[in-house]
């Protein structure tokens, strides 16, 4: 997606939301928001999240975290969270999600951590790493796959060496968390035709009230909550498949595309239809690279940067791509779609 100048994103939210094909398991983002609210969503792979100017707040752990320029924002998988800004200019950041394979593969390789590894505080100031994050998201941006890998292990080396723990096991102890399980697993199934609470703690043997409060205990989110949050995941994965996305939204048990796109927007942080073609971007690109093209290998070498050892440095002149204007300000996925 093509960028915008520095004066038009100074006024404007922008967001892309990539992948980067010589970086497997690992999700990419860069945005700036001023009106924008995350809902209450998890994500499968880890959230490290660079704040470049502004506050972003997010709710973690029962309580709001505060994040500025030089913090990061950081979020194990399957963790509840929100997200707004703090401050009425918004924030801009980039971020980086690894997957709990990537994670664990770098943590077996430069810590003594053991089990599942995970951050311990939600937020870090830490100006450095969030210069590295930053720096990883420019590799990707000039094609560069050896800086961008390298700056990625440096980097969640480093935050686990500074806030870095094992993960506790989930073990189903309770009458109420097995309840709370046996519903999810019916959600999952039914994901495209849910049945009301009623009739779901019926099936269950259990009352309305005691089935929400034994979900919300085990998984952070009443079961509707958790239920919106599912289909989007699957309706990414549709998506990442090549499904369109008004398929994709009536497959995982959305009305029609606008109510996808809302409630995609509101988790990703962009319509589904710029997501999507980031991932076509991405295979692309894949299908290009089972062919080398010795002109094409020479350009890169020509025009790659010289990272060497990553240390902070002055911001670079050149403009990032940002993508498309954030859901906040254009409510519509395409020109020709209805707002909602």
């Amino acid at each position: 997606m093509a960028g915008s100048g520095r004066g038009a994103e100074s006024g404007r939210e922008r967001a892309r939301h990539w992948q980067y094909a010589e970086l497997p398991g690992v999700d990419l983002l860069r945005a700036r928001y001023i009106r924008k609210t995350f809902v209450r969503h998890t994500h499968e792979h880890f959230v490290i999240a660079a704040i470049a100017d502004g506050v972003e707040v997010f709710h973690h752990g029962g309580g709001d975290q505060y994040a500025g320029a030089g913090a990061l924002a950081l979020v194990n998988p399957d963790t509840p969270h929100t997200g707004r800004a703090g401050v009425p200019e918004g924030w801009r950041y980039g971020a980086v999600y690894p997957s709990p394979e990537v994670v664990a593969a770098i943590a077996a390789e430069t810590t003594t951590l053991r089990g599942t590894p995970g951050f311990v505080t939600p937020v870090l100031d830490d100006p450095y790493t969030v210069h590295l994050v930053h720096q990883v998201l420019r590799a990707t941006d000039e094609g560069n796959a050896l800086a961008a890998d390298t700056l990625l292990r440096v980097a969640v080396t480093r935050l686990l060496r500074l806030n870095g723990g094992t993960l506790p096991r989930r073990e189903v102890r309770t009458a109420g968390t097995r309840i709370a399980a046996r519903a999810r697993a019916v959600l999952e199934e039914r994901m495209a035709g849910p049945p009301t609470l009623e009739q779901l703690a019926a099936e269950l043997g259990t009352s309305p009230f005691a089935l929400l409060r034994a979900f919300r205990d085990a998984y952070g989110m009443p079961p509707h909550t958790w239920l919106t949050d599912a289909r989007v995941r699957q309706a990414r994965k549709l998506l990442d498949a090549g499904t369109a996305p008004s398929e994709a939204a009536v497959a995982v048990g959305f009305t029609d595309q606008p109510h996808l796109n809302r409630h995609f927007s509101r988790i990703v942080g962009v319509p589904p239809g710029a997501y999507q073609r980031e991932r076509k971007n991405v295979q692309d690109t894949r299908r290009a690279l089972l062919v080398p093209s010795g002109a094409w290998q020479q350009n890169r070498q020509q025009h790659a940067p010289a990272y060497g050892t990553p240390e902070p440095e002055e911001k670079s002149p050149t403009v990032p791509s940002y993508g498309t204007p954030s859901e906040s300000e254009s409510r519509s996925d395409s020109p020709g779609s209805p707002s909602v």
